[in-house]
C-alpha cells in the first residue's frame, strides 16, 4: 500500500524481510569496494552473491571468541582466500569487521551499535504495548509508537481505532519525514537549533499537504510550541485531514528513544487527550527505567 503525498512521492511500509536502508547502503558500499563500480540492474545477481558471502563470513567470525585467520575463514566458508580478503576489507571499512593483527579478523563494533539499536527498539515496543492498549481503550483512537531512523520516523507499533479506514502513514513499518510528523518534531526539538538548521538545509523541508510546514521559521515556532506544551502536534501535515499528538518516551539514561502518538481524523480530534498521552508516555518511560530530574 502506498500513500501519495502532495509532491507526488509515496510513503510505504517496509516489506517484511526487506533489507533496511542501512543494510542496503552497507551492501552497496561493499559491492563498490570489491568491484569498483556502482550496482547496475544486470549486476543484481552478483550483488546478492556478495551479500551471501558477507553473511557467511560474519557467521564464521561469530562462532569464534578470538580473532580468526584469513586462512581459517576461507576454509570455513569455502571462499577463495582472495575473495574472502576483498570482502573482509570492505567489511572492515564499514565497521562490520576489524583487523586483529596480520591476516586475522574479528567482529566489528558496528555490529554492537546496530545490536543495541535493535535491542532498544524491541524492548520499548514490548514494554509500550500494554500501555498503548490501555490508552486506546480509554480514548478509542489509534495509538502509535515511532522511532527515529536518520531523517525519518518509522512506526514500530500501532493499535487501530477500528473507527475508520487504516491510515497508511501510520502502518507498522511506514516511514515519514521528521518535520511533518508529531513524533518527528519531538526528535527535532531534542536535536537543538544547530542540528535543526542542518536538517532543514539537508532535506529542504518538503511539503505534502496544504498545512505542511515548509520553512525553518515556521518549524522553529512549532517546536517552541512543543517545548511549552510538552507534546508535539501534526495538523494534517503528512496526511490531509489526519491530526496527531505525540509525547516523548525516554530510556533509563534519559535519552529520547521513541514517541507515543495518537492520531485521528480532524473531526474527532480532542485536545483533552493531551494529559492522557503524556501520562502514558511517562509511564512507558518509567517502565524503561527513566527517572525524571527534580
Amino acid at each position: 500500500m502506498y500513500q501519495k503525498a502532495g509532491n507526488g512521492k509515496a510513503f510505504m511500509p517496509s516489506a517484511a524481510g526487506a533489507l533496511s536502508k542501512p543494510a542496503v547502503t552497507v551492501c552497496y558500499s561493499i559491492f563498490r569496494s570489491i568491484h569498483g563500480k556502482p550496482i547496475l540492474p544486470e549486476a543484481e545477481k552478483n550483488t546478492i552473491q556478495v551479500i551471501g558471502r558477507m553473511m557467511a563470513l560474519l557467521d564464521a567470525l561469530a562462532r569464534r571468541d578470538d580473532a580468526v585467520s584469513l586462512k581459517e575463514l576461507s576454509r570455513e566458508t569455502g571462499l577463495h582466500s582472495s575473495t574472502a580478503h576483498r570482502i573482509l576489507g570492505a567489511m572492515a571499512h564499514s565497521g562490520f569487521a576489524e583487523r586483529a593483527g596480520p591476516g586475522a579478523y574479528r567482529l566489528g563494533i558496528r555490529l554492537l551499535e546496530l545490536g543495541n539499536l535493535v535491542k532498544s527498539r524491541i524492548n520499548v515496543r514490548q514494554i509500550a504495548l500494554p500501555f498503548m492498549q490501555a490508552l486506546h481503550s480509554r480514548i478509542s483512537e489509534s495509538v502509535n509508537l515511532g522511532v527515529r531512523r536518520e531523517d525519518e520516523i518509522i512506526y514500530v507499533e500501532r493499535t487501530s481505532s477500528g473507527r475508520a479506514s487504516v491510515r497508511v502513514v501510520h502502518l507498522v513499518g511506514a516511514r515519514a519525514p521528521l518535520h511533518a510528523t508529531a513524533v518527528g518534531k519531538l526528535f527535532l526539538l531534542e536535536d537543538g537549533p544547530q542540528k535543526l538548521r542542518e536538517y532543514a538545509r539537508r532535506t529542504g523541508l518538503p511539503g505534502f499537504t496544504p498545512t505542511s510546514i515548509t520553512t525553518l521559521s515556521r518549524l522553529e515556532k512549532e517546536l517552541d510550541r512543543a517545548r511549552r506544551h510538552g507534546v508535539a502536534f501534526d495538523n494534517g501535515e503528512i496526511e490531509h485531514g489526519l491530526r496527531c499528538i505525540a509525547a516523548p518516551v525516554r530510556d533509563d539514561a534519559g535519552e529520547l528513544i521513541s514517541g507515543l502518538s495518537v492520531s485521528a481524523p480532524a473531526e474527532r480530534y480532542d485536545a483533552e487527550w493531551v494529559p492522557f498521552i503524556k501520562q502514558t508516555a511517562d509511564a512507558i518511560s518509567r517502565a524503561l527505567g527513566y527517572v525524571p530530574k527534580k
